[in-house]
């Protein structure tokens, strides 16, 4: 063996096993042996570089070559294709034609993959033409990747020609067109496919499964995902190592909602990846499984793989919504020390977080901090804001944000008109709203006209509201007519809350909801034999409302309250101090339930016990026993449902006489209490 060969051999082997000291090394023997000139060893040079993510560095020497052959060439674009740089493979590719020198399949594979990765299917049919003239579209290789850059560009059925045509297929083949059936949502093909390649008899690879997993994972198949497990199982092909199918089982039966299915795989792998734990950690984090969530955040955190943006983005959304205000600055604290919390989206969850938690100032702070704010960095704000009842604010950020260079999206148009529509900003409101339908590159949707109905109906404008849902060119959904039955419940309109009630209980009739409203019209109308009338159907229909929870954190512990709930430890306590304030109340300030809404076949002493066992009044009278009633300080509580009337009212007392700001986050929007007033103006 000459020394030209041998080094050829070393360089081919440290390229092979991504050993980049060692070839720099060889590198420079190859110049002190006069061989950097060498068309051989400069191949080789070119691909270790490129392999190792060096394709500057391969450049440099592609350039300097005074001899280049189709290697050459192939070598550097694969560099560019693996270090995500297709648009650079395809330049090289235009380049190579000019110079004359002749591609290989492996040329024509690589690019045809670029394609794909662009989305550029022109580039990618024109060099499937210059494929079938030169005679290697039957070639495997590029055949497969023919198959990837079509799928890639949404051409599934140009795919499936493509394999049909195929003289001899590989698993890749199968691989590919499995793949884009599923990257084009056709996922019973999918399945199909996966039928029809076990009964050719090929030996399948973990990309096969996993590719199958996947489809039964979006089609929430869970009986053919758990038989497709139970088959890995039997043929031993579920080993302890085998990471990537693990996980897509995983991330199969977390998508299924079968999470202890999905914690039972977790707990076999043997070595467990970045992927592995964020996928079952966003799954506990996306079901509201908040203990298992961070209890397997905390034994992430002890391993030393580097935790990414998408699983911090994820539990900090969990602790938003469960508004966990301590144990969210202890995870921002976190985030400064991990290069992933740089990542704009963690620092938009943060923000998320602290406006879910009442914290405006924190979230201001948060925000002015990033330095590369995007399009949802804005709409957090402005949406945080609008949940306030900040419009003035809201729409500051608003007109702020497109000076910024950023164009808002119909989320952010949405934010907007919501904000307007929480601060009865008529006016401002009917002009974005304007804005929203001129502009040719957002089209308005139902919940932009639910906004303005909202608004319109907050000024008192109820039949300008009707008329809008009348004559909007959308179909009008649920949510807006029961936005105008809420308003016809507000401003007493009788006649107009009937139509659209009866409309609503044909249009959605097992929503319970609907009837529930239109109780409360009648009700409060006195027409009791009508709110029976539509309790009896409530209850033939087997509907029921669902259950209100309140929850407040106390001391670092979560407090959860149901409507009647009789289970907390210390519920004793709690009844007997809000007895205790109720009183106070009557006395100073002349407070009295508001028990019109109760059943009118019970007396008002049972009515007004129904009423102090709302939720967020528990969640209260907790916050009373531990703090005692004379330290002025702030609450904040959480409810998953709108605040009633009469427990509105009762802590607007309690803000008064206690001197107390309470912060009421419900399903809708945000309520400040203080000195007896809300930051809603009566109207949520």
């Amino acid at each position: 063996m000459t020394e030209r060969q041998r080094i050829g051999k070393l360089l081919k082997n440290f390229s092979r096993n991504l050993s980049l000291g060692p070839g720099i090394r060889l590198h420079g023997a190859t110049v002190t042996r006069g061989l950097e000139s060498d068309v051989i060893i400069n191949n080789f040079l070119i691909d270790i570089y490129a392999k190792c993510g060096k394709t500057d560095v391969s450049r440099v020497i592609f350039e300097r070559m005074p001899e280049k052959n189709v290697v050459s060439w192939t070598s550097l674009m694969g560099g560019y294709l693996l270090q995500g740089k297709p648009k650079e493979s395809l330049y090289l590719f235009g380049q190579m034609g000019l110079s004359g020198t002749k591609a290989n399949e492996y040329t024509f594979s690589t690019n045809l993959k670029a394609c794909g990765l662009v989305r550029r299917l022109e580039y990618g049919v024109q060099i499937h033409v210059f494929c079938i003239k030169t005679g290697f579209e039957g070639h495997p290789v590029v055949g497969n990747s023919i198959i990837d850059m079509y799928s890639k560009n949404d051409r599934i059925v140009e795919a499936n020609l493509m394999f049909e045509r195929m003289p001899e297929r590989n698993l890749i083949s199968w691989n590919a067109l499995i793949a884009g059936y599923n990257r084009g949502g056709h996922l019973g093909s999918s399945l199909a496919l996966f039928k029809q390649v076990r009964e050719q008899g090929e030996t399948l690879d973990e990309f096969t499964y996993s590719s199958v997993l996947k489809a039964c994972s979006v089609l929430g198949a869970i009986h053919q995902g758990a038989q497709l497990h139970a088959f890995l199982v039997a043929n031993k092909l579920l080993t302890s190592d085998q990471t990537i199918i693990a996980t897509a089982l995983i991330d199969m039966y977390v998508k299924c909602r079968c999470l202890t299915e999905a914690q039972n795989v977790f707990d076999q792998i043997k070595y467990k990846n970045e992927v592995s734990w964020t996928t079952i950690i966003v799954g506990y984090a996306q079901e509201g499984r908040l203990p298992e969530a961070t209890g397997l955040f905390n034994q992430f955190r002890k391993t030393r793989i580097e935790i990414d943006s998408f699983i911090l983005s994820s539990l900090i959304g969990l602790l938003a919504d469960f508004a966990l205000v301590e144990q969210g600055k202890q995870l921002h604290s976190y985030t400064v020390k991990t290069p992933s919390g740089l990542d704009t989206s963690v620092a938009n969850s943060i923000m998320d977080m602290y406006l879910k938690c009442g914290l405006t100032n924190e979230a201001e702070k948060k925000f002015h901090d990033v330095v590369q704010k995007n399009v949802v960095s804005w709409t957090v704000m402005i949406t945080g804001h609008a949940k306030h009842g900040n419009g003035r604010e809201a729409i500051h950020l608003f007109e702020n944000m497109q000076f910024e260079n950023i164009q808002p999206d119909d989320v952010t148009y949405l934010a907007v008109l919501s904000a307007c529509s929480h601060s009865g900003l008529l006016e401002e409101g009917q002009e974005y709203f304007s804005r929203l339908l001129k502009d040719y590159q957002i089209k308005a949707k139902v919940e932009h006209y639910s906004c303005m109905v909202d608004l319109l109906c907050r000024a008192g404008n109820l039949k300008q509201a009707k008329n809008l849902i009348e004559t909007m060119p959308l179909e009008p959904s649920v949510g807006i007519w029961q936005t105008l039955l809420g308003a016809c419940r507000n401003y007493r309109n009788l006649e107009m809350g009937r139509e659209v009630g009866e409309f609503l209980m044909r249009l959605d009739s097992e929503n319970p909801v609907n009837y529930v409203m239109m109780s409360n019209i009648y009700a409060e109308a006195g027409q009791w034999d009508q709110c029976e009338r539509i309790r009896v159907i409530m209850k033939m229909k087997g509907l029921k409302k669902e259950a209100g929870r309140s929850w407040i954190e106390m001391d670092k512990v979560l407090h959860f309250f149901y409507g009647g709930d009789d289970l907390h430890p210390q519920i004793e306590e709690i009844r007997g101090v809000l007895k205790k304030i109720e009183k106070r109340m009557k006395e100073e300030i002349g407070y009295s339930f508001g028990v019109r809404s109760v059943m009118h076949d019970v007396d008002e002493e049972s009515g007004e016990d129904n009423l102090r066992a709302h939720s967020e009044k528990l969640a209260i009278g907790l916050a009373l026993v531990y703090g005692g009633l004379e330290e002025r300080k702030t609450i904040r509580v959480f409810k998953n449902l709108r605040v009633c009337v009469d427990c509105h009212e009762f802590i607007k007392g309690l803000s008064k006489i206690l001197n107390w700001v309470l912060l009421v986050r419900d399903s809708n929007r945000f309520h400040k209490f203080e000195g007896g007033v809300c930051s809603c103006g009566d109207y949520w």
